[in-house]
Formats: C-alpha cells, structure tokens, sequence
C-alpha cells in the first residue's frame, strides 16, 4: 500500500538544495518519488513501508534539518 510522508525542510533555496535532498531521499529503501517544493519548503515522499526515521536521517545527511 501505497504512503505519502511530507516534511517541512527550511533552509533550501536553490536547484543545488532540491538535488540534494532529492538524491538522498530517493536512496531510502521503498521510496518511489520524492517532490520537494521550494517555495513552501516541503518535501513529499511517496513509497512504500517508508521509515520516518531513516527519511529523516537522509535529509539530514544531505545538510538540511526535517521538522
């Protein structure tokens, strides 16, 4: 079955910062697609048996804090 997560992500302002959290996110096990909408700083993830955790760990890993 399909999940939707969306995390607020501040601190991204540019294409550079979209690539980022795109790559590390789409790396998460059962991640299909990820959005990530710069002007409202939400990141949507879509996928299945998604872990927040682990979702949480790749956006910080790419340098940006989930909240």
């Amino acid at each position: 079955m399909a999940q939707t997560m969306t995390y607020t992500v501040a601190g991204m302002t540019c294409d550079h910062c979209k690539h980022a959290v795109s790559s590390e996110i789409s790396a998460v096990q059962g991640v299909s697609g990820v959005d990530v909408d710069l002007d409202s700083k939400l990141v949507t993830v879509t996928g299945e048996g998604l872990d927040d955790q682990l979702l949480r760990a790749a956006i910080e890993e790419a340098g940006y804090e989930a909240s």
